[in-house]
C-alpha cells in the first residue's frame, strides 16, 4: 500500500490563503469611508444589474468583492440573521458587530475545512450611528478574521495602494462630495502609478445617511446625482486654483504701478521698481503654476 501524500499543516493554509488572494485580487476594488452626514461607499462596477454594495438592515450596509455567486450567498444569509434577529427581539438589537461575527464564522469554518476550497471574498459590514463616532466599520477577509477599521477602507485588487492614498488625504468632516472625490480618485490609481478616467457609468456608488428621517438609511445615488456630485466637486477644486492666480496677477500689476511711480523720480529709482517688479513676477509664475495643478 502506498503512503499518502504529507503536506503540513502550515503549508496547507498558506496555500489555500494564497488561492484565495488570488482570486480576490482578480476584482475591481470597493472603497468604503466616512463623511460628515455618514458611511459612503464607492465601487468600480459598470453592472447595474449585479451589485457590488447593499443594504443589510436599517443603518446597516455591506460591501464585498471577489467571486459574485459566493459574496451574494453571504449577503442572502446577513439579511436572513438580521430579518430573525429584529423580529425576534427589537430592530435595535441587530448591529455590524452581531453580523460581522455571524460572516466571520461563516467564513473561518469555511477556510479551515478541508472538504472544500476557500471562498474567494472580502467584505465591509458598516453601520452608521447618530453621530460620526459611533459609525462602525469592519472588514472581514477571506480568513474570518475581522479588522475594525476608521475613516476609510479598500478592498479588492489594488487595496493597499488605494489604502495608503486614502489614509493620507482623507480627514474628518468631509462632504458628501468631496468624499466622493477622494474615493474615485483612489479607485482611478493604477498599479503602474498612472491615473485612469472613471464616469459616473462605471460607478456604483451608496450611502448610509445619518440625516434621513426613515428608518432606513441606505440609498443610492444614481444618474444625474452621481454626475451633478462629481461636477460639483471638480468645479470647486478649480475655483481653488482661481485666487491664487489672481492673486499674482495682482501683485503684478501692483509691482508695475509701483515702478512706474519710481520712473518719474530719477533713472535709478526706475531701476530699483524694475528691478522690483521682475522679482514679484517671478514670485508670482511658481504660485499660479501650483494652483493650475
Amino acid at each position: 500500500m502506498s503512503t499518502p501524500f504529507y503536506v503540513s499543516p502550515q503549508q496547507a493554509m498558506a496555500d489555500r490563503a494564497e488561492y484565495a488572494r488570488k482570486g480576490i485580487a482578480r476584482g475591481r476594488s470597493v472603497v468604503v469611508l466616512q463623511y460628515t452626514d455618514g458611511v459612503l461607499f464607492v465601487a468600480e462596477n459598470p453592472s447595474r444589474a449585479l451589485h457590488k454594495v447593499s443594504e443589510i438592515y436599517d443603518r446597516i450596509a455591506f460591501a464585498a468583492v471577489g467571486k459574485y455567486n459566493e459574496f451574494e450567498n453571504l449577503r442572502i444569509g446577513g439579511v436572513r440573521y438580521a430579518d430573525l434577529r429584529g423580529y425576534t427581539y427589537d430592530r435595535e438589537d441587530v448591529t455590524a458587530r452581531g453580523l460581522a461575527n455571524v460572516y466571520a464564522q461563516t467564513l473561518g469554518t469555511i477556510f479551515s475545512s478541508a472538504a472544500e476550497k476557500p471562498y474567494e471574498v472580502e467584505l465591509i459590514v458598516a453601520e452608521v450611528g447618530n453621530a460620526p463616532e459611533d459609525d462602525q466599520i469592519y472588514r472581514l477577509p477571506h480568513d474570518g478574521s475581522i479588522v475594525d477599521e476608521h475613516g476609510s477602507v479598500a478592498v479588492g485588487g489594488n487595496a493597499d495602494q488605494i489604502s495608503s492614498y486614502l489614509d493620507q488625504r482623507h480627514r474628518d468632516g468631509m462632504s458628501l462630495a468631496e468624499a466622493l472625490r477622494l474615493a474615485v480618485d483612489s479607485l482611478a490609481r493604477d498599479t503602474n502609478g498612472g491615473e485612469r478616467t472613471l464616469t459616473a457609468e462605471q460607478l456604483e456608488v451608496a450611502v448610509l445617511d445619518r440625516t434621513r428621517p426613515q428608518k432606513r438609511k441606505f440609498k443610492r445615488i444614481l444618474g444625474r446625482q452621481l454626475s451633478r456630485l462629481l461636477e460639483e466637486q471638480a468645479a470647486a477644486e478649480g475655483e481653488k486654483g482661481a485666487p491664487a492666480a489672481d492673486a499674482g496677477e495682482s501683485s503684478g500689476a501692483s509691482a508695475a504701478g509701483g515702478n512706474g511711480k519710481g520712473a518719474g523720480k530719477g533713472p535709478a529709482a526706475g531701476k530699483s521698481g524694475s528691478g522690483a517688479a521682475d522679482a514679484d513676477a517671478d514670485a508670482g509664475e511658481p504660485e499660479s503654476g501650483s494652483a493650475d495643478d
